[in-house]
């Protein structure tokens, strides 16, 4: 297990090193700067969103899609992955990762785009889409769609499911007794397949209804307690902002509080985090974005793009002024841990909004990744994969709660990272279709309809 483990880590460094760094933020900047600054049209996008195409063809609503993507990415990288960065790299890396936010949006609309364009529709009348189609239909390359496809899966168990079980467990068997622990493991295990059995076996119209009811439930509610304690730490909150820009380009290092992690590190680790957290570049979201009920692509994408600008200029950047402004970043303490102290430090029932955050987000993402494995499910072995596939969903999130060795956390990060490449081909090759759809529907991004 041992070596495995190893393996496992060792795969995820490599995949997650510089080179595929500056592929996904270089492809955010040149997205931004071929589609003339999109992002100025996320008020168009947050207006279409509350909107509903019914006579269009899809599955879902265009505000059903746009949950269910930010259900699955709204998830532990809004903590524990803030607080990871701001670790490592100190809190510098709060601004690179809102940067990064702001650019991904770019990459978020011209995934959709393509997702809609050429998406088919299934036998059952249902729409599937996503990189794989596009690939496939828009360059020919199936062999490469495949192999999106597979690392679609393998990442769908393990960061969307098996790792997410066990990461509610683990911040729920802290509020009991060491003793009580695999009590609650299991007790949680099997409340939770059966929670996620009910709504998955409906598909995606089962998964979007309970995705609209959650997500702005909890997304607002986590955004509300983080601005409540950072108004109960107002005196603080000019001096945190500062640090963090600041720091941002002269380097700050997180333990000791000394100069010395450099401008490289703060970078490294906030656009790293901010990727990993709004997924944009990585081809998941668009995959639900095909289901969406839209008059055109351009349409859906816009909605969709406003998921990178929740989830990471928002959530991440109001989540990195809690842990910044707590001042623990300099203790050496990482990951949750620091996320949990930060809190309790702010105000006593700070930490409910933690716990409450968690629990939300991590549950959302179980349901949201179904469907993305799913897909990809279906892409490689048909209809009839459906059902078994949605059987051993269920039984991995059980596994997760009671089990989840290490290595199947990095595994499934290095797949992650590397769903990224044939989906980054697709968009930088299929660049001028994107442009030309976006001109085709011009009148979407000023709503001169």
């Amino acid at each position: 297990m041992e070596g495995l483990e190893k393996a496992a880590a060792t795969l995820s460094g490599w995949v997650w090193s510089l080179p595929l760094i500056i592929l996904l933020f270089g492809t955010h900047l040149f997205l931004t700067i071929r589609l003339g600054f999109i992002q100025r049209y996320i008020p168009r996008g947050i207006k279409l969103s509350l909107k509903k195409d019914k006579d269009c063809e899809g599955d879902v609503s265009q505000f059903g899609a746009l949950t269910t993507a930010m259900a699955a990415t709204i998830g532990t990288g809004n903590i524990v992955g803030v607080a990871t960065a701001v670790a490592a790299g100190g809190p510098g890396a709060v601004l690179w990762m809102w940067l990064t936010g702001v650019f991904g949006i770019a990459t978020k609309y011209a995934e959709a785009v393509l997702a809609v364009k050429y998406r088919v529709k299934m036998p059952d009348g249902t729409f599937a889409g996503g990189p794989m189609y596009v690939l496939e239909r828009g360059l020919g390359m199936k062999w490469l769609g495949i192999i999106f496809a597979i690392f679609t899966m393998i990442a769908g168990f393990g960061i969307g499911c098996m790792t997410q079980a066990n990461s509610i467990v683990e911040n729920v068997q802290s509020f009991f007794p060491a003793d009580q622990s695999r009590t609650v493991a299991w007790s949680l295990g099997i409340a939770m397949a059966i929670l996620v059995a009910i709504v998955i076996i409906g598909g995606v119209k089962s998964i979007a209804r309970v995705c609209t009811l959650l997500v702005p439930i909890m997304a607002i509610g986590y955004l509300f307690g983080c601005i409540a304690i950072l108004l109960m730490n107002f005196s603080v909150l000019g001096d945190t902002i500062s640090l963090i820009f600041s720091s941002a380009f002269t380097g700050q290092a997180a333990v000791g509080g000394f100069l010395g992690a450099g401008m490289k590190e703060a970078m490294r680790m906030g656009i790293a985090r901010g990727l990993f957290s709004n997924e944009s570049g990585m081809g998941s979201a668009p995959i639900v974005a095909a289901a969406a009920q839209t008059k055109n692509p351009v349409r859906q994408a816009l909605v969709s793009s406003t998921a990178t600008f929740w989830d990471t200029v928002v959530i991440c950047a109001v989540t990195g002024l809690v842990i910044v402004s707590s001042g623990h970043w300099q203790d050496g303490i990482k990951g949750t841990a620091l996320a949990r102290v930060a809190f309790a430090e702010l105000h006593p029932f700070a930490p409910y909004i933690l716990i409450f955050g968690l629990l939300t987000f991590v549950f959302s993402t179980i349901l949201g990744w179904s469907y993305y494995g799913e897909r990809a499910t279906e892409y490689l072995f048909g209809q009839r994969a459906i059902k078994p596939y949605r059987f051993l969903w269920v039984f991995a999130v059980f596994y997760g709660s009671i089990a989840t060795p290490k290595f199947v956390w990095d595994f499934s990060d290095a797949a992650n990272g590397l769903m990224a490449i044939p989906n980054l081909i697709s968009l930088l090759a299929l660049s001028g279709i994107i442009v030309a759809e976006t001109r085709a529907h011009r009148h979407e991004l000023t709503g001169t309809d």
